[in-house]
């Protein structure tokens, strides 16, 4: 079984940890994760609830995963992350274990020398402050999250979920992973290049959602969805639609399709005997090379060994 260790401090905020915890810790599956919270001392969270640890601190190095959540906010303005802390992580890192942060954990991996001379992210009032402060981290003040294969990061907030579910995809399928996000009623897949944040508000009536257009779109992703088509679908101009499209999805229509169609794909994989021919022109991407091609690049597999991997669940 996956051992994932997540590490607890004072006044840590529960958010965060309430996402992995959700995630990771709940029993979703028989063959899931084992989640393990360490502390060397019983631990009072930000709102006050009082945490009782798994292990000592040093279990992180134990661990195969090692995720670090939010940490408390007075620590991000004096740089003081507390030496032992590090220490554990520096050590996970070293003894093999993948490393991830969700929003300002990222500071703990930075401070570990965990994202020296890589991709990272954290929540984007903090981008500017990790870059100061770490200028060997290569910070992406915009993305969601970012995979560097063995060393995860996420966005602020929620996008700690979308991490955490697309570490499930890589872990245990897409077909998982859905699951879990529609038991929690929240978005299935969202890229972790897509923007933390969008610069116009989300309309906030429902004669103005897309939802409607996208639930359409996801239906017919074998067919060639084209901006005219979906604009015409929503029953606005082009301009108006990419406008309001990259507002509530911060996003641009090509990407948002490749992304669902991609889901599309992992799922067909998973659960069906379909050709790899069939997989492609079922979910929009036309030629087996095509697929191949977006696989490879996005997923970092070709669909042949993603489907040996993950057609039994494993």
């Amino acid at each position: 079984m996956h051992r994932i260790a997540i590490p607890v401090v004072e006044d840590m905020p529960m958010y965060e940890l309430g996402i992995a915890w959700e995630i990771f810790g709940a029993r979703w599956y028989d063959d899931w994760y084992e989640l393990t919270l360490c502390a060397d001392h019983a631990t009072r969270l930000e709102p006050g609830v009082v945490v009782t640890p798994d292990a000592p601190l040093s279990a992180l190095g134990e661990a195969d995963t090692v995720l670090v959540p939010a940490l408390p906010f007075a620590w991000l303005g004096t740089g003081g992350i507390p030496p032992e802390l590090v220490a554990a992580v520096r050590q996970a890192a070293a003894n093999g274990a993948r490393m991830i942060s969700l929003c300002s954990g990222a500071f703990v991996l930075a401070a570990a020398g965990v994202l020296d001379d890589r991709r990272a992210t954290t929540h984007w009032q903090q981008t500017h402050k990790l870059a100061a402060r770490y200028p060997r981290v290569d910070v992406d003040q915009k993305a969601l999250y970012v995979d560097e294969e063995n060393v995860l990061t996420s966005a602020g907030r929620s996008a700690g979920m979308d991490l955490c579910l697309h570490v499930v995809r890589k872990d245990k399928g897409a077909q998982t992973a859905n699951r879990i996000a529609r038991a929690m009623v929240v978005q299935a897949h969202r890229t972790g290049g897509q923007n933390q944040y969008v610069d116009e508000p989300i309309p906030a009536t429902d004669d103005e959602s897309l939802a409607p257009l996208l639930q359409w779109a996801e239906e017919r992703l074998d067919q060639p969805l084209t901006v005219a088509a979906l604009a015409r679908q929503a029953q606005l101009s082009e301009r108006t639609f990419m406008r309001r499209f990259h507002a509530s999805t911060g996003t641009t229509v090509r990407q948002w399709l490749l992304a669902q169609r991609l889901n599309r794909a992992r799922d067909l994989l998973e659960t069906t005997a379909m050709s790899v021919d069939q997989v492609s022109q079922s979910c929009g991407l036309g030629s087996a090379t095509n697929l191949r091609h977006h696989f490879g690049t996005h997923v970092g597999a070709t669909p042949t060994s993603y489907r040996r991997a993950f057609r039994n669940g494993t």
